[in-house]
């Protein structure tokens, strides 16, 4: 019996709701453990960029970060200033880029990728209005981009294909062709 996959998906004050929300149900879908860790002064109840309250499931706590298969981090400009900002989130992002670990970010996430260092040489994609500002690697314009363990999506309306990339990638195709045949899901 293969272990449920466990993932971590940030939040704070500003992120972009459909991201964080289309990413946690879809995982959940699949059986995949996710939880919903609050970066920030606010982690309790985060409002999100819409004005869209969440509530985490805890608070990021980097100690406890790499038990998780993979690290999720949502777009929307005042969450992913608050994560660019935090130490211990880009500290984490190395850390599981060193050990080939799964990092994906949608939309101005990147950014964080860019702010940890570890865009340089890689392939990836954001929101194109973030383009400019990502000036290492390779910037695609896909609606996901996989580069070894790095996934990247462009925007609120590429989750589904993003959450449905994570799924392939941390179980198995068969496993996302299920969970998109159940939401009718079509690209």
């Amino acid at each position: 019996m293969t272990r449920k996959k466990n993932v971590c998906v940030l939040v704070a004050d500003g992120s972009e709701e459909m991201e964080v929300v289309i990413t946690v149900d879809i995982l959940r879908r699949a059986g995949i453990g996710v939880f919903l860790a609050g970066v920030g002064e606010e982690t309790r109840l985060v409002t999100g960029s819409r004005g869209v309250r969440m509530a985490p499931d805890g608070a990021w706590d980097p100690a406890e970060a790499l038990r998780f298969d993979a690290l999720v981090i949502p777009g929307g400009i005042g969450g992913t200033e608050t994560m660019r900002q935090e130490e211990s989130v880009k500290q984490v992002v190395r850390e599981f880029v060193t050990a080939s670990k799964i990092v994906a970010a949608l939309c101005a996430g990147p950014i964080v990728l860019q702010a940890a260092g570890v865009l340089s040489g890689r392939r990836y994609t954001s929101h194109p209005a973030c383009r400019a500002e990502l000036t290492v690697g390779e910037w695609l314009d896909q609606p996901v981009v996989r580069d070894g363990s790095l996934v990247t999506s462009q925007a609120p309306g590429t989750a589904m294909a993003f959450a449905l990339a994570l799924i392939e990638t941390l179980e198995t195709p068969a496993t996302a062709r299920q969970v998109a045949a159940g939401l009718v899901y079509r690209d």
